[in-house]
């Protein structure tokens, strides 16, 4: 994860998974309104697991570039069986991944059994996953004084919003709006791997007065004084705020175009219940208004001395 592509590629993935989750939530919510229930993942028309199943094979693919493809002797450890300094990182990014793998092993494991909790398990699950990002980022080896750090520190509150919001879905099944900034912190988190991408490894992007060195196999930007320093956290924490209102203006018009176009449907249908419900109401009403006349007049009948028998000749 620590290069270009390790950044882009993770981000990406999790930028599309965002999305998806995204539009499947509005989508659902904007049909079933009264009756939504928030789902930790969504199956595919054609391959049901299709979701699970690309999340496993990322993983699987982030785990080997960082402990066997990444390294140059393509293998973690050192001669004597011990990590190496410069490899801490690599298994720092493969937890990261392990944990997303075990979330989608266990998540088609449970649906096809059935299980009672499942719904509850797999939020169980993903935040178990999303808890051991920010734990591993929290801790991460590399510099946390540097530019890098700062990218970092960023990220944290993105992943924090996705561990609170899935273990509100616990409790809060039926909140749209709780699975709503779920998917949105997914998709945040996939836009801003990709900038960090382009920011800490593209050197025509990274600030002045900073450098991109190579320290112990590893590129870090690294700047020449603290006021340049000072400048690049500055603009991360601007670029950061420019996601936050572009993600927010997307989100919004997303919800507004879905609701739009899958509300009509059901607003008709609502009408046409409605006025089939006033139609029956006026028509029993109408049953009820003769059946009282009928009745009055039989008893006025009676009390002036005809009978029933009298009336029927």
């Amino acid at each position: 994860m620590g290069s270009f592509l390790g950044h882009v590629l993770p981000g990406i993935a999790f930028f599309i998974l965002g999305l998806w989750h995204l539009f499947n939530h509005t989508k659902l919510y904007s049909l079933q309104s009264n009756s939504y229930i928030s789902s930790p993942w969504f199956p595919a028309t054609k391959l049901r697991y299709l979701e699970l199943y690309l999340i496993m094979l990322g993983s699987s693919i982030s785990i080997s570039m960082e402990l066997f493809i990444g390294p140059e002797k393509h293998q973690p450890f050192d001669v004597d069986g011990t990590i190496p300094s410069n490899h801490l990182r690599n298994f720092e990014h493969s937890l990261i991944s392990m944990s997303f793998f075990v979330y989608a092993t266990f998540a088609v494991l449970l649906d096809r059994i059935s299980a009672r909790a499942q719904r509850g398990l797999t939020h169980i699950l993903g935040a178990a996953a999303f808890g051991q990002q920010l734990l591993m980022f929290h801790l991460h080896s590399t510099d946390h004084a540097g530019l890098e750090g700062q990218y970092h520190l960023l990220l944290q509150t993105v992943v924090v919003v996705s561990l609170t919001t899935t273990l509100m879905g616990i409790g809060l099944p039926k909140s749209f709006l709780v699975s709503f900034v779920r998917s949105l912190s997914i998709l945040s988190q996939g836009a801003w791997f990709v900038i960090m991408g382009f920011m800490l490894w593209i050197p025509g992007l990274i600030p002045k007065g900073c450098l991109l060195y190579s320290d112990d196999g590893h590129k870090i930007v690294r700047c020449s004084s603290e006021e340049a320093l000072h400048r690049a956290k500055s603009l991360a924490n601007i670029q950061f705020g420019w996601l936050v209102i572009g993600i927010t203006i997307f989100a919004v018009t997303l919800y507004l175009g879905l609701v739009e176009k899958h509300s009509k449907g059901g607003e008709y249908s609502s009408v046409l219940s409605k006025e089939f419900e006033e139609t029956r109401e006026e028509s029993s009403d109408g049953e009820s208004l003769g059946k009282n006349r009928v009745e009055d007049t039989k008893s006025l009948l009676v009390e002036r001395g005809f009978t029933p028998f009298d009336m029927e000749r």
